[in-house]
């Protein structure tokens, strides 16, 4: 089994490796929409590939996101990726540009309808799609498609992320082995529904459509579903994999079999890596922060009360300050309107460190304990309700003052 995972790099990718992907290519360019650097990432499958997809849920979604929704049942075979641009609040100008991009990418593949290829986007909202620049360089672009430029791809699809994020994993199914890679960009506007982020996995498994998108919604829910920076939800978050069944094992269409399980399971830790990846790599961020829930009443229970601390900006902003003001923790909870919650059963950890045992400060709590834990760059907040068997976990960040100039500076 191979593993290939960093959080460290920058911009230098050539030292870096992801496992190819029978029937996936990639090619990246620049049309110039980014200041630097390419900004165009186009996939093309084999005509054997089965996609699947979760898109965002924000009322407000971006044209690229409607029409890959409608293209998803379509047997798309190519994806089309910019960034710099998120063609967000463009109206029909939006979707129009959406279209042609995608008939032209189509056109200059050769036996492809336009519905065929699914467009993504990534920047800018509000400002028209430049659609020349993108046509413009799709013949040169289709014509340097590799198997192996997955990193290159994903450094084209960055913003405001300073670093790629990459997985890739070969793994031993029942009845053969199967590669399984996938990249995402994300940085800010992080929350549930889709965090705000792209990500794009790819796969030689052979399984039916119809399991392949069951098994990504599943794994969506419990990875870029459980992240939150900022708490503010993009119009343009997508999710999207393709599996080109070029493995050689048995095809999974049954959910009893073993092989779904283990395909599942592999799915759901490519989903996991790429979606922390991009909570460590949160715009400003200082540290990566896990608040862990246990003993609640119910899974939705355990994700209020996770997202009442994650998103509070007094808990964020005392975690970058290395202020172990655990009392900001309790009124996050308190805050997350959970009826019946007897506060007396609840314990707080930070890390190893027991702050609070029977809703007030533990006996053992001393304030330089709590301090040395704030000085680590990975935190873990456990919260025992004392209330059920239910536990969910949800990562995200602190609040620095790099984030508020990130964001202040962003159209600058």
């Amino acid at each position: 089994m191979f593993y290939f995972l960093l959080n460290k790099l920058r911009s230098d990718v050539s030292e870096l490796h992801v496992l190819p992907v029978p029937g996936i290519k990639w090619a990246t360019a620049s049309a110039g929409i980014k200041e630097s650097g390419e900004d165009i990432a186009v996939m093309i499958a084999d005509q054997t590939a089965m996609m699947a997809g979760v898109f965002t849920q924000n009322a407000f979604c971006a044209a690229p996101v409607i029409i890959a929704k409608q293209h998803i049942s379509h047997r798309p075979l190519a994806w089309l990726i910019n960034a710099g641009n998120a063609n967000a609040g463009t109206g029909e100008e939006g979707m129009t540009a959406a279209k042609i991009s995608c008939q032209v990418l189509a056109e200059v593949i050769g036996e492809l309808n336009p519905e065929q290829v699914l467009p993504f986007s990534t920047g800018v909202i509000g400002e028209l799609l430049p659609v020349d620049k993108i046509t413009k360089v799709m013949p040169t672009l289709v014509q340097q498609e590799s198997s192996t430029s997955w990193l290159a791809a994903a450094k084209a699809i960055m913003t405001t992320d300073t670093k790629i994020k990459f997985f890739s994993k070969s793994v031993k199914l029942k009845t053969g082995t199967i590669t399984l890679s996938g990249i995402a960009k994300g940085s800010g506007m992080i929350k549930p529904d889709m965090a705000t982020m792209l990500a794009f996995i790819g796969t030689d498994a052979n399984i039916s459509q119809e399991l392949l998108q069951k098994v990504l919604s599943s794994s969506v829910d419990k990875s870029f579903n459980r992240i939150t920076v900022d708490g503010d939800t993009s119009t343009n978050d997508a999710c999207a994999i393709v599996a080109t069944g070029q493995a050689g094992h048995s095809i999974i269409n049954d959910e009893s079999q073993a092989d779904y399980d283990l395909f599942s399971k592999a799915l759901n830790d490519c989903c996991v890596s790429l979606a922390k990846q991009i909570v460590k790599d949160g715009e400003g961020a200082t540290k990566f922060i896990t608040v862990e829930i246990v003993q609640a009443k119910t899974a939705k229970e355990a994700l209020a009360i996770a997202y009442s601390i994650a998103h509070s900006p007094l808990v964020k902003t005392a975690f970058f300050a290395e202020d172990a003001n655990w009392g900001r923790i309790l009124a996050a909870i308190g805050k997350a309107d959970i009826p019946d919650l007897v506060i007396s059963k609840i314990n707080i950890n930070l890390n190893d460190i027991c702050i609070v045992e029977k809703g007030a400060r533990s006996s053992n709590y001393q304030e330089y304990l709590g301090q040395q834990v704030m000085q680590a760059q990975e935190i873990t907040i456990k919260v025992a309700l004392g209330r059920g068997e239910a536990c969910e976990t949800v990562w995200t960040t602190d609040l620095s003052y790099e984030y508020v100039r990130i964001n202040a500076e962003y159209r600058s």
